[in-house]
């Protein structure tokens, strides 16, 4: 298996330095930028399998950083930031980031954090058979592909996190998940963070799929409990 690489975004070289000393020990191949447009440079031309990004960059901050990478990639992304403002975090997960780290942080929680979505990431499934598509009044949803249509004309650009969610789901109709159990399935079983990420990415998805909350054709919530998915089998 070829070696993991992570870009780590951030203009303090002495936090840069401290991640990629956390992240070596973990045998990953680390990659540096200091300012915003280095920082697309390096996706661009190294092709990181994750990155960790800084909020507060020079040249571009890290929330047009991120809109930047999600115009072309789905690759995983954790938001650094100094700035506790729920506002921020909100920010951050309705452009495509995949968790959230407040600063000051502890490096080695992080590195824990991300090797749990590199484990993510690395567990789907490369391939998929025809007979896996999941069709509904007016959804269709393609594992092979990754792809999402919405009455038949509409192909829907979803993260990779956000796909992940809405084919877990998916695929047991009318089972309700708690957040917990969301988190288990599509984070993973070791995700560190605030069980109310899966609201903000239920949000998310449900803005995507232009789906009503208060009368869902596709994500129905399940009130003090959490979610499921109430679309009607084709």
């Amino acid at each position: 298996m070829s070696t993991q690489r992570v870009l780590v975004v951030d203009d303090e070289p002495k936090i840069r330095m401290t991640v990629r000393g956390y992240l070596e020990a973990d045998g990953i191949h680390v990659i540096e930028a200091a300012d915003g447009p280095s920082a697309l440079q390096a996706v661009t031309r190294d092709r990181p399998d994750l990155v960790v990004l800084d909020v507060m960059l020079p040249g571009l901050d890290g929330f047009q950083v991120l809109r930047r990478i999600r115009e072309a990639s789905q690759i995983p992304v954790i938001m650094l930031t100094a700035r506790d403002e729920e506002v921020d975090r909100l920010i951050g997960f309705t452009t495509g980031s995949d968790d959230y780290v407040t600063k000051p942080f502890s490096p080695r929680e992080l590195a824990l954090r991300v090797r749990a979505i590199l484990r993510r990431t690395d567990s789907r499934p490369e391939t998929a058979h025809k007979d896996d598509v999941l069709r509904f009044d007016g959804l269709t949803v393609d594992p092979e592909t990754r792809t999402v249509l919405v009455d038949a004309d509409r192909t829907v650009e979803l993260s990779a996190l956000d796909f992940d969610l809405l084919f877990v789901m998916a695929r047991v109709p009318g089972r309700v998940f708690t957040r917990r159990g969301l988190l288990t399935q599509v984070w993973g079983e070791d995700f560190f963070g605030d069980e109310r990420v899966v609201d903000v990415h239920i949000r998310t998805l449900r803005r995507a799929l232009s789906d009503d909350a208060s009368a869902p054709r596709f994500v129905g919530t399940v009130r003090t409990i959490g979610y499921r998915f109430v679309g009607r089998p084709a």
